[in-house]
This record gives structure tokens, C-alpha cells and sequence, in this order.
């Protein structure tokens, strides 16, 4: 008796007081329960299952390597009046600043002309290699190195592009950037699609060894002075040469489990880490283009030529912001427009943080504030600022016109190719 008691109760705890067919998991959890969980539960399983945004992050990467490239080329002549040796804020004054701020800068390591040569010429290199997508985990830190280390030679220089710029090139180190439409994308899809399977090629073991090789030089031979350390002074309290050391070290980690265990727990997880890393920089991207628009919306709202609606006049009777005079007396002349465009700038800038909550909102205005600073560009000459918004808007982009902009390019590229013979 007592053994059947004992079945009994054990047949009572799996099929409950009425018997019948076995709880499954959770069927104690309340039904309300269960359904606030769920969006739950799927929101974490695509955060950290894909890359989010992998369009908009590849737009984003193809606007800020082509807003820097051609910066880079077009102050060709200029450039050692800009940054190098001929520049009126001379090295001694940049690093008694750099003292004090900071900074990180690779110039002042060896200086001199040969120097400042190979490294703005590296940045044009590590600009196109973010262009195209080539190589991109190395690219885009060369890539931050160069950006940080021209713009902080002299920071009085930049017309504000050169801020967005800067930050962009901090966050797209930690993006998954190069998934769609890049050189990485069709070698990946390559390896992909041979018969011995996805496996990674020896070209980025190699750059790998070269770059932690001249990293171990730069870190252990003495020049670099405060620019490569461990600890920081201020906040984040974390010099640059763990963040440096770490990604690369993480890349070796990548290749070696691609080769050894591509189908691994290890590789799992670190592609899970991964995917959630990129995922927080594209909300990091997100929220700083938001900022942007915010602040100089409502710092707008407080100046008094902006509440007049005369601020767009001034500028345009500058000669500094007058690259076509014509252009510029004609657009001044008009005195309504130059109204209604001060006051709708105010207007879109402040609104524009609201009206992410509706998605067709949204995405006309960020079509109207393309538009604007594409005019911008052209009227007020200010063409690495309103490139750089530009590409930082690209990231509200939706992807079904960026997938029928890409379509529509792939086709004008095949009859072109087919008009060619």
C-alpha cells in the first residue's frame, strides 16, 4: 500500500490533481504571464541573435569613409599647412594642449615631414578600405587612428563635420559594418558558396601579425609617450592600449575558432557578443544623431536671430560662406524663404526626436533633412558637415529604399556593362 500511495503522489506532481496528460514547462506561470514574456523573450533572442541594421550600418560606414576620403584629397595641397609641419597651431603648442587634454595623436611621436607624410597617407588608405568594405575589423581602427590623429594635431580646425566625424569613427569599430554591400560581403559569400565550405583565408592572419607586430612596437619603444597607456586620468579611467591590445586579441580569437571550431559553442557565443555589441553601437549612433538635432534645436530656440527668423540672412552676405556669391545674393534676396526656412529648421530639429514614435514621419523628415543639408552644402559651402549628417542620418534609413536604391544601381551597373561591348 505504501508503494502505491508513493506512485500515486508522484503521478499526482507530474499530471496535477486531476490527472490526465503532463504539465508542460511553465504551466504554472499565469497566461498573462507568459504573454509579457514573450515580446520579451523575442526582443532579447534578435538582439542577440543578428546584427540589426546591417544596411543602414554598411551606408553609414560608406558615407563616413567617403566623407573623409574626399576631405583628405581635396586638402591634398593643403595638407601640411592643415596638419603638418607647416601649420601656424605649431607642434609645440599642439602638445602642450595634448598635455592637458589628453588627446590621442600619433604625430608627435617621431614628427617631422616623412612622418606626417605616411601617415596622412595611411589615412587615405585606411579611408578607402572602410569605403569598400575591405578588411574591415582593421580598417575601421585604422581608420579611428588617423581620424583621431590629424583632428586632434589641431583642433581649432573643422567647420563641425569634423566632431561628427570623430565620433562616428569611435562607434563603427564596434559595427558589423561590412555584412552587406562591401569586398568582405562577396569574399564571405565566396568562401560560402565552395564546395569545401566557409572556411577563412590566410590574407587575414597575416595583417593580423603585421598589425600586433607594429602595435608591440609602438607599445614597447618608448616614442609613443602618454598616447599608448593602460590607465587614464579622467573618465573612462581606460587608456587606449587596452581597447587596442583587446580587439586585436578578440580578432586572433575569431580567426583561430574559424578555422579550428566554426560550428562551436565558443564561436556561438562570440558571435552572439558580437551581434549585441554592434547592436548597442547602432543605438549609440542613433541617439547621437538624435542629440545633435535636439541641442542645436533648442539651443536655436533660445538665440534671437533664430526668433526673429533673419539667422540664415547673415551668413548668406558672408564671404566666407558664399562659395557662389550669386547663389548666395539670390537666396538672401528673398526674404519670405529665408523666414520660413529659419523658423522650419527650428521646428524640424526640436521635432525631430518626437517623431520617431511614427515611422512615415519619420522617414519624410529625415528625406527633408537630407535635403536641407545638401543645400546647405552647396549655398553655405560647407561640404564635410553636411555630408557627415548626411551619412549619420542614413542610420533611420528604411531598408526597403535602401534595398530598391541598391537594386536600382545594380541595374543601371549591368546595362552599362552590357552597353560597354
Amino acid at each position: 500500500m505504501n508503494d502505491e500511495a508513493a506512485v500515486r503522489a508522484a503521478l499526482t506532481d507530474v499530471a496535477g490533481p486531476s490527472g490526465g496528460v503532463p504539465r508542460q514547462a511553465g504551466a504554472g506561470v499565469p497566461v498573462t504571464a507568459r504573454r509579457a514574456g514573450a515580446p520579451l523573450g523575442r526582443a532579447m533572442e534578435a538582439f542577440t541573435g543578428r546584427a540589426l541594421g546591417r544596411h543602414q550600418a554598411a551606408v553609414v560606414r560608406i558615407g563616413f569613409g567617403l566623407v573623409w576620403l574626399a576631405h583628405l584629397l581635396r586638402e591634398w595641397p593643403n595638407r601640411r599647412v592643415l596638419y603638418g609641419d607647416r601649420s601656424p597651431w605649431s607642434m609645440d603648442l599642439a602638445e602642450r594642449l595634448l598635455s592637458d587634454s589628453g588627446a590621442f595623436t600619433v604625430l608627435p611621436w617621431f614628427g617631422g615631414r616623412p612622418w606626417f607624410e605616411l601617415v596622412y597617407l595611411l589615412a587615405v588608405l585606411a579611408a578607402l578600405a572602410v569605403l569598400l568594405g575591405w578588411r574591415t575589423r582593421a580598417a575601421t581602427v585604422l581608420f579611428l587612428v588617423t581620424v583621431l590623429s590629424l583632428q586632434n594635431r589641431d583642433v581649432f580646425l573643422g567647420d563641425g563635420g569634423d566632431n561628427v566625424v570623430h565620433l562616428m569613427a569611435v562607434y563603427l569599430v564596434f559595427t558589423r559594418c561590412a555584412e552587406v554591400w562591401s569586398l568582405d560581403a562577396r569574399r564571405a559569400s565566396g568562401r560560402a558558396a565552395a564546395p569545401a565550405g566557409p572556411r577563412p583565408g590566410r590574407t587575414g592572419v597575416v595583417l593580423w601579425v603585421v598589425l600586433g607586430a607594429v602595435l608591440a612596437v609602438c607599445q614597447f619603444g618608448g616614442f609613443a609617450g602618454g598616447s599608448l597607456t593602460w590607465t587614464d586620468r579622467t573618465f573612462p579611467y581606460v587608456g587606449w592600449s587596452p581597447l587596442f591590445w583587446g580587439l586585436w586579441a578578440v580578432a586572433g580569437l575569431w580567426w583561430t575558432l574559424g578555422r579550428l571550431r566554426p560550428d562551436g559553442e565558443v564561436r556561438a557565443v562570440l558571435d552572439a557578443l558580437a551581434n549585441m555589441v554592434h547592436n548597442c553601437a547602432m543605438l549609440v549612433i542613433a541617439a547621437e544623431v538624435v542629440l545633435i538635432y535636439a541641442t542645436a534645436g533648442w539651443y536655436k530656440v533660445q538665440g534671437s536671430r533664430w526668433q526673429d527668423g533673419t539667422a540664415l540672412y547673415y551668413p548668406l552676405h558672408l564671404d566666407y560662406f558664399a562659395p557662389w556669391p550669386g547663389l548666395s545674393a539670390l537666396v538672401g534676396s528673398a526674404l519670405l524663404p529665408v523666414f520660413l526656412i529659419s523658423y522650419g529648421t527650428v521646428i524640424l530639429q526640436v521635432a525631430f526626436p518626437f517623431t520617431l514614435l511614427n515611422r512615415r514621419v519619420k522617414n519624410v523628415l529625415v528625406a527633408v533633412m537630407m535635403l536641407e543639408h545638401a543645400g546647405i552644402a552647396v549655398v553655405l559651402g560647407l561640404p564635410v558637415f553636411s555630408l557627415a549628417m548626411i551619412a549619420a542620418d542614413a542610420v533611420f534609413l528604411p531598408t526597403g529604399a535602401l534595398l530598391w536604391a541598391a537594386a536600382r544601381l545594380s541595374g543601371i551597373r549591368r546595362r552599362s556593362a552590357a552597353w560597354g561591348p
